[in-house]
């Protein structure tokens, strides 16, 4: 198949730029490694513990440290090379997974050294998601793909969550815990070779007047100035503070619920992955012209949906179906914000936008990580994911409500544009 027969397909359009097919080969790979690290160190602090309290501190830990520093991830990532800052933080996340596995491997670790290496990745990923994330834009040459490659992002993602999980479900139990954090050590030279075998444009170094305080005081009356992307930033902070933290309760689900294994919490993982999947196929199928704003509401009230019907089946083959659906709602959060801002942004002020949009994704879960734990010890863990998927349906009403507001305002704007037109023309 040629790269112009790719371009037919509108599903694919992204692959016809050589960088981007790269970077996305892989991540592919990476990513796999990563979500089998995911599922591991859930499992084993849960099997460690019995606690699904401890279950948020871990999520907490791994997360809380890029909400800390992600704004200063933005500053470095738009006043330095993106290239260099993300083959640097790959290369740093390589030598964090090498430790996390030797850790486990010499099997003499205490809960604390896990947690601690995991606070160690979420400083890393303060610096990667930022530059990452604004690299994308220097990938892809024709601009009008950007859509496309954001949501093919997402489905290189999703379909890793779907892929990592089972293998780990598998590896946990066949050959042990070790081997699936050896496994992600590994995963990381495919993007770091991925990296060395691109061509991008010759880096062009820019003034910088400003300090640091004063670049991020930039980007924030940037987005003050803004009220459309303030608004989906806030709605993304509550959505990861309330809502998306569910994923720290399913070791509970496959364990206490459904009375499996390993492997149990490895297949719900995976079809949460699949919806997820699912999800981004269908954005990155979607016309250049779709209100995207409008999809993410439904997408927020598909998620509250499953949600709700997930957290009180007792069921499997239903729940899975349950866990699916929300998959496929909770994908639109991430993806939709983030193509949202690379579309809308300027360019200078991508990479500190994109530090705002990490904080309210990364800085949020950890919170909700702990909210989540807390709550699940006062009122149960299968009515604690039922106020999550309630609190979505309710972020998705005032995420309509907005919608209609500006549908007015525009409205309004049209009118009294027309009718000064018209007193004009009198």
């Amino acid at each position: 198949m040629t790269l112009n027969t790719v371009k037919e397909f509108r599903t694919f359009r992204a692959f016809t730029n050589r960088n981007y097919r790269l970077y996305f080969i892989g991540q592919s790979v990476s990513l796999i490694g990563t979500w089998m690290q995911k599922t591991a160190v859930s499992w084993v602090i849960y099997s460690l513990t019995h606690s699904t309290f401890m279950l948020g501190v871990t999520l907490f830990a791994s997360m809380f440290p890029s909400f800390l520093l992600s704004t200063i991830g933005g500053v470095v990532s738009d006043r330095y090379n993106r290239y260099k800052v993300l083959l640097t933080t790959q290369v740093a996340s390589l030598i964090q997974a090498l430790l996390l596995a030797t850790l486990i491997l010499l099997k003499h670790y205490a809960v604390w050294e896990i947690i601690s290496l995991s606070a160690m990745l979420g400083i890393i990923n303060a610096f990667d998601v930022p530059a990452r994330q604004s690299l994308v834009y220097e990938m892809v040459e024709d601009k009008a793909d950007l859509p496309n490659a954001l949501a093919l992002n997402s489905s290189m993602v999703n379909l890793s969550r779907i892929i990592g999980p089972a293998i780990a479900g598998i590896v946990l139990e066949s050959i042990g815990d070790g081997a699936c954090f050896l496994l992600n050590a590994l995963s990381f030279v495919a993007v770091i070779v991925s990296l060395l075998l691109m061509v991008l444009p010759a880096y062009i170094k820019k003034a910088h007047p400003k300090n640091v305080l004063g670049e991020l005081k930039e980007g924030f009356v940037y987005i003050e100035n803004n009220p459309s992307i303030a608004f989906i930033l806030i709605m993304l902070a509550l959505v990861s503070l309330f809502v998306l933290p569910f994923s720290t309760l399913i070791p509970y689900y496959a364990k206490d619920i459904f009375k499996g294994t390993a492997s149990t919490f490895g297949v719900i993982d995976s079809f949460i992955g699949l919806g997820a999947f699912c999800g981004a196929i269908f954005l990155a199928s979607l016309k250049p012209a779709t209100d995207l704003r409008r999809v993410l509401f439904i997408n927020t009230m598909v998620l509250g949906t499953g949600l709700i019907l997930f957290s009180h089946e007792h069921i499997y083959p239903l729940a899975l179906a349950f866990a699916t659906i929300a998959g496929f709602g909770m994908m639109s959060q991430i993806t939709v914000v983030n193509t949202i801002i690379q579309t809308t942004v300027a360019p200078a002020m991508r990479g500190r936008i994109i530090s705002y949009y990490a904080m309210a994704f990364f800085g949020m879960q950890p919170l909700g990580g702990l909210l989540v734990g807390s709550l699940s010890k006062w009122v149960g863990t299968t009515n604690t994911l039922l106020l999550q998927g309630i609190c979505a349906v309710v972020i998705g009403l005032l995420h309509w409500r907005f919608l209609s507001k500006e549908k007015i305002k525009t409205t309004e704007n049209i009118e009294l544009a027309m009718a000064a037109q018209e007193k004009a023309l009198s």
